[in-house]
């Protein structure tokens, strides 16, 4: 089967088209047949190499989350999951094929009127979005910043802030035309990547960010007193080592700071609150948005778009 590894690590030159014997299931696992593939930032910053450090080597076959029927099960699976379609993270691997393995426990039956596009845009993001503001305890009123909120995290994270009695509803992003966009889901004030512009934007009680980099520290700058700060994702690179000097010169401000990742989150929590989205989705309340969909073998082509800033959403790869 065809099957996108990193030949290199670096620029998206390094993904390579490769034949791979099509993976069995073990004991408790299931094998899909893929009709959607999400490329989310995860894929661009382990392609990068910035996490060879903890263990991702050249060869590696990238992708986390599929979407597609049941085409067989492992041991200790019941049958009845076969032909079913289905939602499945894959963990940190196996995605970019045309058929992918994944935990029984980490499969999700796909509700009538969800695409499997649809489903890859929300799967992964949508629960980080939803613990990332419980994390900040989010309260009626308060005011929220979504940091990097042109991606399929920031996107729900807007939508669930509005949704939630939020105060204000602040992003930043690259152009007024996805400003615009985003204010249709919820935004109430756009910002530039540096944080500037957006008349009238207040100081934020939570933080959303999903960039990360060398600015982070200019965003901790625009808490109110007790506000939190949650980081969802480093799409933009490690910010400054000595960031944490800002939270301290700020003492008198009782700041938080926290980091995110939904590995920490019971996967019966995570399912629980995946599947709800997806109902909400199916039905048309919690919107989705695909930016764009290209063939498997054109998977450097997608990275390119994210690299170059071109991405709204999530771009899906089909077989």
């Amino acid at each position: 089967m065809k099957a996108v590894v990193i030949r290199t690590f670096g620029s998206p030159e390094g993904l390579e088209v490769v034949d791979v014997p099509v993976p069995v299931p073990a004991p408790g696992q299931v094998r899909i047949d893929t009709e959607a593939i999400g490329v989310g930032g995860v894929d661009a910053v382990i392609r990068r190499g910035t996490l060879a450090a903890h263990g991702f080597r050249e060869g590696h076959l990238l992708g986390s989350e599929v979407a597609g029927s049941v085409t067989a099960v492992g041991e200790g699976v019941d049958a009845s999951w076969t032909g079913r379609r289905v939602w499945a993270f894959t963990g940190l691997s196996g995605g970019y094929a045309e058929q992918a393995v994944a935990s029984v426990d980490d499969v999700l039956p796909l509700p009538a009127g969800l695409t499997g596009a649809q489903a890859v845009s929300l799967g992964g993001s949508g629960v980080v979005a939803h613990f990332a503001l419980e994390r900040a305890r989010l309260a009626p009123g308060e005011a929220v910043l979504v940091r990097g909120a042109a991606g399929s995290i920031g996107i729900t994270a807007v939508q669930l802030a509005a949704r939630n009695g939020a105060g204000s509803v602040a992003v930043t992003t690259s152009s007024a035309g996805r400003g615009a966009r985003l204010r249709e889901l919820g935004a109430t004030h756009v910002l530039d990547r540096a944080g500037e512009g957006g008349k009238d934007a207040p100081g934020f009680d939570v933080v959303i960010d999903v960039v990360g980099g060398p600015q982070l520290p200019l965003f901790l700058d625009r808490l109110n007193a007790n506000g939190r700060y949650v980081a969802v994702g480093v799409v933009g690179g490690q910010p400054p080592a000595d960031f944490g000097m800002r939270l301290m010169d700020a003492f008198r401000r009782s700041l938080s700071f926290a980091t995110f990742s939904s590995d920490t989150v019971p996967g019966a929590v995570r399912q629980a609150v995946r599947a709800s989205q997806f109902a909400d989705a199916a039905l048309g309340g919690l919107r989705t948005v695909v930016h764009e969909v290209l063939p498997l073998d054109q998977a450097a082509l997608a990275h390119r778009k994210m690299d170059e800033g071109e991405v709204f959403g999530r771009v899906v790869l089909v077989p």
